[in-house]
């Protein structure tokens, strides 16, 4: 398996499926980097030389903030907006959905499973 910026991209995929294993790499950059690199997207990434993966790195590390450095950033920026306190930064503190989706139903994903609340009772049963 090719490794670049410490991460094992798979062997038998195309070259331009198997960047976009890397952090903050998507299609259209993977598509750009073998452009410039010289590299042919279609080929398998088992294929590639050791002097086309070094070019593929070094301009990863010039152009493109990936990876460790740009877990770190989006790291930072949600630790900015907690400490300053703005509106997306009490959402992310108390774990709601950040971008203005509802709450009322669905946001299973940021609220966690349901927290069942007992013994509710509605309006006809108080009497």
């Amino acid at each position: 398996m090719p490794r670049l910026l410490g991460v094992d991209i798979p062997n038998d995929k195309a070259a331009v499926v198997s960047l976009t294993y890397l952090y903050g790499v998507g299609p259209k950059t993977a598509r750009d980097l073998c452009h410039k690199a010289g590299v042919d997207p279609a080929r398998k990434a088992r294929e590639l030389a050791d002097d086309e993966l070094g070019r593929l790195a070094a301009l990863l590390e010039r152009d493109y903030v990936v990876e460790g450095p740009l877990r770190r950033q989006v790291q930072q920026s949600i630790t900015r907006l907690r400490d300053v306190k703005c509106y997306r930064g009490i959402r992310h503190r108390v774990g709601l959905p950040v971008r203005g989706q509802r709450t009322r139903t669905n946001a299973r994903t940021r609220k966690g499973p349901k927290k069942t609340v007992a013994g509710k009772k509605g309006v006809k049963d108080l009497k």
